[in-house]
């Protein structure tokens, strides 16, 4: 057995699961009973007595094991609580190896807590059949979650993603409710319980645990079909809703069928079952899940009106739809064989997801988000000293929740990205495709899609990507200037700027995408492609223009000179999207570790008060308004950055207007939104009055219209922060009434926005009311803690309410809990305050949510340590500049 991690006895091994729930209480306790059929392979010549599976809150009845010696019940069960499983002691050693049964009649509860089969509250649309499980205020639809490891919360089980089997499943329920499963409906029989039918459907694939799943409630749904055929048939997809939402599956519907066509073609390999299902599931603790043949998302993932959708979220369904059904061969089809190897699933599953969506819409420019949102936010996490591996050692199953995290799928979908660039996209797609084809129906390592891309590529791609899975962190390359020559030097970069010899000893392999030239639009790529050792010279390069990591493909930060930076600036007309992104971050980040400086970055965006495109103005607003958070303790740099901020805003935003014109791209629309929530923030005169006139026509039923539904969360953010309590309870009666998808989540952002103490707590006791579902606890946080007129006040609510209120209501799901502390908690720039949480949390059991705290931790300092290094500078060089 592998020493690196606790597992199962590796001598039994499950190959099919027959999996009856019946009795289900619909009110009350929620309990149900079930019945779990498990064949198994026991190779144990020695002889055992006792068989072990995994098992979280569940009450076992009885147990027995079949061989073709008879049958054994089990005397003694019990249970090991902190490693979730069970053990079923037979009272004998039993001689025998091969094929047996066991089964294990059993209880469990529909929890509320996002994890194994819960129980989510909804309020609903239309009439609904009196079965439906309901209390005062709500009713409730049935849905599981088992990744990572919350299979085991719902039946016993062998819980391991590389214990694959077969499942046979059926579900006893109301008549007048419909249940899914992974696969179709065999058949429907009447149940012995009156006005109950018992649903059984078709045998699985050979499958993880993890992806199985079941649902039931008051669902319909809207259906199309591919237009590819499988197996001679086009295959029905649906997205199912409660009852009077399924309208607004159409826009996933219709992108749904699409992406499963066009990867079965670029994959060449048939999506593998009869049916594509997406479920629309009210309370959830991820974005989505993958489930074979059962995709389940949150509603703002999988819904979107045409007519009362912020057009946003438009983008962020197309993706996630995307993403999942990557999952249905990336991960299904092909399994990780351990946690360690999450990133296999995650990161190729967002990079493919994006590749997707760039198909089908290029006129996003989802490459250059990309850069923006994935890339960037990598690179903020994986600079901190703590960050892990890609490929990270994960003893324990029940670690791996934390690794479900901006490395797995951001930094892993970056070098993706990164590699795919190298090898050219179809040699890369046709070195996945091969992986696919080799490894069906069963698990593979990260080495057997490195083999796969290297027999597609003639290149050894071990060689240069190992550093980049199995390493922690990434290089920034300083750049020094001499005539007709630049040199290069690659080193770990870390956000605190410390970096010791010991931790730098990584070479990477980097591919430099040099292009130099008389002029940026006389550049060409420079013959020398990629930095293979620790520092280099290269000859050839025009000083009247050069850049490093042309579109940002590489997975590194670039320091320039100073004078080049500005230069780089000045040519900004002559750069992609993804260039001016690139430059714009890397000069952030390279001041906040000190290999530059902060007026560096201030110069460069100057610049840029003629931008046009929405990601450039992303990347331009959050890191100004990264500066602008840093240094708010210091009121006359304050003041200075404020007008600073407002003088750049001002051209883009006076230009760009607050109607949405017929036939106007999307991007445009984003820019639009955008401007108006950062010039109404930083008190751009024309743009907070034109918000609070809107506003009260809004608010006042006088004209509905008045607010577009893309510019909400720009309004009600300008009017919670402008006006006080009046604008606060106006959003928060809009988020008690609101019937929009995306409406609840644009009012808790949107009420971050308070100035006052007492407003930021009350908030925060909103926040843990039962008025706000649990998934969305950390939204309003989030802008809390961006938020620095108040963000004190989330670490004083933590910390006096945390017996009370935070961890009673948030540690029954540690996924939850851990990243409302992290986004509530790692944007202070003051030692103090990391001395404080750390002391704080000194002597409480942290498991679950360690990882998260050692984030905020290291943030904190690294923060602290940029603010003093640069306030004098960025004091001095506001003054000079009139600021």
């Amino acid at each position: 057995m592998a020493s690196d991690r606790d597992i199962l006895p590796h001598w039994a091994k499950p190959t099919h699961y027959t999996l009856s729930l019946y009795d289900l209480e619909f009110g009350g306790n929620f309990k149900y009973q079930g019945t779990v059929a498990i064949n198994i392979n026991i190779d144990n010549s020695e002889g055992w007595s006792e068989l072990v599976l995994n098992a979280h809150q569940l009450k076992i009845h009885t147990a027995e094991i079949k061989t073709n010696q008879g049958i054994s019940e089990a005397k003694d069960i019990s249970y090991d609580e902190k490693r979730q499983r069970v053990t079923l002691n037979f009272g004998t050693t039993i001689q025998y190896k091969g094929e047996a049964v066991l089964t294990v009649k059993f209880e469990g509860t529909i929890n509320n807590i996002m994890a194994g089969f819960y129980r989510s509250k909804y309020k609903p649309k239309g009439e609904v059949p009196a079965s439906v499980a309901k209390d005062d205020e709500f009713h409730y639809m049935f849905s599981t979650q088992f990744e990572s490891c919350d299979a085991r919360r719902a039946f016993p089980c062998f819980d391991e993603p590389n214990l694959k089997a077969t499942f046979d499943v059926d579900l006893e329920l109301p008549e007048d409710q419909t249940a899914l499963s992974n696969m179709p409906e065999k058949e429907v029989k009447p149940s012995k319980k009156p006005g109950f039918k018992t649903v059984y459907f078709d045998r699985t694939p050979i499958m993880s645990t993890y992806l199985l799943a079941w649902a039931i409630g008051d669902f319909e749904y809207v259906e199309a079909f591919t237009k590819r055929k499988y197996n001679g048939k086009n295959l029905p997809v649906r997205v199912y809703t409660t009852r009077g939402l399924k309208e607004q599956g159409r826009f996933a519907l219709d992108n749904c069928h699409k992406i499963v066509d066009y990867f079965s073609e670029q994959f060449q390999i048939d999506y593998p079952l009869p049916k594509v299902d997406l479920l629309a599931v009210h309370e959830f603790s991820h974005g989505a899940m993958e489930n074979w043949g059962l995709i389940t998302y949150r509603t703002t993932a999988v819904l979107f009106d045409e007519k009362t959708s912020a057009d946003s979220y438009r983008n962020r369904v197309a993706y996630v739809v995307a993403h999942e059904l990557a999952h249905q061969w990336f991960g299904n089809l092909v399994t990780m064989d351990w946690w360690s190897e999450l990133w296999l699933n995650e990161g190729f599953a967002t990079w493919v997801g994006w590749f997707a969506i760039d198909h089908l819409y290029p006129e996003w420019n989802v490459w250059g988000q990309f850069v923006t949102e994935s890339v960037q936010t990598a690179f903020q996490f994986d600079g901190l000293r703590l960050s892990h591996p890609i490929e990270v050692p994960v003893y324990d199953g029940l670690e791996v929740d934390q690794i479900f995290d901006h490395i797995s799928y951001l930094k892993g979908s970056s070098v993706i990205r990164m590699l795919s660039a190298h090898l050219g996209e179809k040699v890369f797609l046709q070195g996945v495709a091969d992986y696919l084809k080799a490894h069906k129906y069963s698990n593979a390592t990260t080495n057997d899609l490195w083999s796969a891309l290297s027999k597609a590529s003639g290149k050894d791609v071990n060689s240069f990507m190992d550093n980049w899975i199995r390493k922690i962190g990434f290089p920034v390359v300083t750049v020094a200037e001499e005539p007709g020559q630049i040199s290069i030097r690659q080193q770990r970069f870390l956000l605190s700027g410390d970096v010791k010899p010991e931790e730098d000893q990584t070479v990477w392999w980097i591919p430099l995408g040099l292009r130099t030239g008389s002029s940026v639009s006389a550049a060409s790529i420079h013959k020398v492609q990629a930095l293979t050792q620790k520092q280099d010279t290269i000859a050839d390069v025009d000083e009247s223009f050069y850049q490093l990591n042309k579109d940002l493909t590489g997975f590194y930060r670039t320091n320039y000179p100073p004078q080049r930076l500005a230069k780089l600036g000045e040519s900004r007309h002559g750069l992609s999207v993804q260039d001016k992104i690139g430059i714009i971050g890397d000069a952030y980040a390279t001041s906040v570790a000190g290999h530059g400086a902060t007026p560096g970055l201030l110069a460069l965006v100057e610049n840029f008060q003629d931008e046009s495109d929405y990601l450039v103005w992303s990347q331009i607003l959050k890191d100004i308004g990264s500066v602008k958070s840093i240094f708010s303790g210091a009121e006359d740099i304050s003041e200075g950055l404020k007008k600073f901020h407002l003088k750049l805003i001002s051209p883009a935003v006076e230009k760009i207007g607050w109607e949405f014109k017929q036939g106007e791209g999307f991007l445009t629309g984003q820019l639009r939104a955008a401007l108006i929530l950062s010039a109404g923030l930083v008190g751009h005169k024309a743009t907070v009055d034109e918000a609070l006139r809107r506003f009260d026509l809004y608010i006042s039923g006088e004209d509905k219209s008045a607010i577009h539904p893309s510019l909400r969360k720009a309004i009600f953010s300008i009017a919670v922060k402008e006006r006080g309590e009046s604008g606060f309870e106006a959003v928060q009666n809009e988020y008690l009434t609101t019937s929009s998808v995306d409406g609840r989540e644009i009012c808790l952002q949107s009420l971050g926005r308070v100035q006052t103490p007492e407003l930021a707590q009350r908030f925060l006791s909103f926040i843990f009311s039962d008025k706000v579902a649990m998934q969305d606890k950390h939204s309003g946080t989030i802008v809390l803690a961006t938020n620095s007129k108040v963000r004190i006040e989330v670490w004083k609510f933590i910390r006096d309410r945390w017996d009370t209120d935070v961890h009673p209501t948030l540690s029954g799901n540690l996924v939850v809990l851990e990243r409302f502390l992290r986004f509530g908690l790692n944007k202070f720039s003051d030692a103090k305050i990391a001395d404080e949480i750390k002391e704080f949390f000194k002597n409480k059991d942290n498991r679950g949510y360690d990882k998260g705290l050692d984030v905020i931790d290291d943030t904190i300092r690294s923060l602290d340590k940029y603010r003093r290094r640069d306030e004098g500078v960025v004091r001095e060089w506001l003054k000079a500049k009139g600021y």
